[in-house]
């Protein structure tokens, strides 16, 4: 038996409301470009429209003229999605909350995650939102995953709770002593100050 193994998320499907709805939240407070919209071939009651978050995947909706938006928090039991993380560059993580207060949208003000931080709000139908920014850069050609697996065993070795930026900075610092050669016989961390 052999695993079906992924490559990544294709896309990511909702059930909206009405198009307008959808149009207006996911480009005009998200800014995802709206690039696709054909009629849902599993329903031509609904509309399938697509938006483009800016990492090479889609996000798409399934719209219907006669659904109106629910703002009740959406159920986040068992087989939910509690919520959609969507990347943001540090620099745009500083505006977040003064954009969402300027359209009236309460949040939960920013979260120190130790290796991000995070802001949550609710999207026009109840769903959690988290706009999250990593406080790191992987050294070039090393996926987020791998600096974060690297962190996790440098934490879990030193009995720490929860990942900090210590953690990553050694992770970087490991992970690029494994990715790039040298011309050094000794690569261990030196101080040329103390001669």
């Amino acid at each position: 038996m052999e695993k079906i193994q992924t490559q990544g998320i294709h896309h990511i499907t909702l059930v909206g409301a009405d198009r307008q709805t959808s149009i207006d939240f996911w480009e005009g407070v998200l800014g995802m470009p709206f690039v696709f919209e054909q009629p849902n071939l599993d329903d031509a009651n609904q509309s399938h429209l697509y938006f483009d978050p800016g990492d090479g995947r889609l996000i798409t909706i399934f719209t219907n003229e006669d659904r109106k938006p629910d703002a009740e928090p959406a159920p986040q039991t068992i087989g939910c999605v509690h919520h959609l993380a969507l990347d943001v560059s540090q620099a745009t993580f500083r505006q977040i909350a003064e954009r969402l207060e300027a359209r009236g949208i309460e949040h939960s003000g920013p979260k120190d995650r130790g290796f991000m931080d995070s802001i949550y709000f609710r999207d026009p139908l109840g769903l959690l939102i988290e706009l999250a920014s990593y406080r790191f850069k992987p050294p070039e050609g090393v996926p987020m995953g791998e600096v974060m697996l690297a962190a996790h065993k440098i934490r879990v070795a030193r009995g720490d709770y929860n990942i900090q930026e210590v953690h990553l900075a050694d992770a970087i610092e490991q992970l690029t002593r494994q990715t790039r050669g040298s011309l050094s016989e000794d690569r261990e961390p030196k101080n040329p100050f103390e001669r």
